[in-house]
């Protein structure tokens, strides 16, 4: 992709400056630097001491999550993409108050993290909680779960890798599973909407959701070579 095509694309996020408490603002001065991944590195792997399934979570929001998640599966790399600064301030103060030595941040797009940072067949996991909905239809083709998205996730995905996607909004739901449809490598896990699985927390998002009268969907997917 040429620079000028780059300018043109149609993001799934937009930019929203958000207030940073002075504990977030300290975060992002003295961990990021330790934590961060910076956009030249090419591998996220190589942003770990050491050699250890690889996951990555976009759009970790408050990072409650994923701090979960970091410290319930210590045998796991995690790399966490997030764009917003109070968020990643958040993370990082979790991840300095746990102790979490296996989470990264990339604070930047997450299809140029995939595109520019992840090898071939080197995410072991991908777990996508809750992204904006765009429920607008005008604003669809801003959703991130589209085909060619999910495309570019299984070039970079290792044959058996987990794909876990989780929203509120059921049309957004059942727009994941056609556009899942769309790219075979992907098989269903058990039913399209399953039941929340163990290794995700309830989040800051589904519980605003639940309070909506929202029903949560959580879909379950692998890839598979041999589709």
């Amino acid at each position: 992709m040429n620079e000028s095509q780059h300018r043109r694309r149609v993001r799934s996020f937009v930019r929203r400056p958000g207030r940073l408490t002075p504990g977030q603002q300290r975060a992002l001065e003295e961990l990021l630097p330790s934590h961060g991944i910076e956009p030249d590195c090419a591998d996220l792997r190589a942003a770990f001491e050491r050699d250890a399934p690889l996951v990555v979570e976009i759009g970790f929001g408050n990072g409650q999550a994923l701090a979960w998640m970091a410290a319930n599966e210590p045998d796991k790399n995690f790399v966490g993409i997030e764009v917003h600064e109070p968020g990643v301030g958040r993370l990082l103060r979790s991840v300095e108050s746990k102790g979490l030595g296996n989470v990264r941040v990339a604070m930047r797009d997450a299809v140029e993290v995939l595109r520019e940072q992840c090898l071939p067949e080197s995410l072991d996991e991908v777990r996508i909680y809750f992204p904006d909905p765009w429920p607008k239809k005008r604003h669809h083709k801003r959703r991130l779960i589209q085909p060619p998205f999910l495309e570019l996730l299984a070039s970079r995905m290792v044959d058996g890798g987990i794909l876990h996607l989780a929203t509120d909004w059921a049309p957004y739901a059942e727009w994941m599973v056609e556009a899942l449809s769309a790219v075979p490598v992907f098989r269903l896990e058990g039913e399209p909407f399953g039941q929340r699985p163990s290794w995700r927390p309830s989040t800051h998002f589904e519980q605003r959701g639940q309070r909506k009268g929202h029903e949560i969907f959580d879909i379950v997917c692998r890839l598979t070579s041999d589709a």
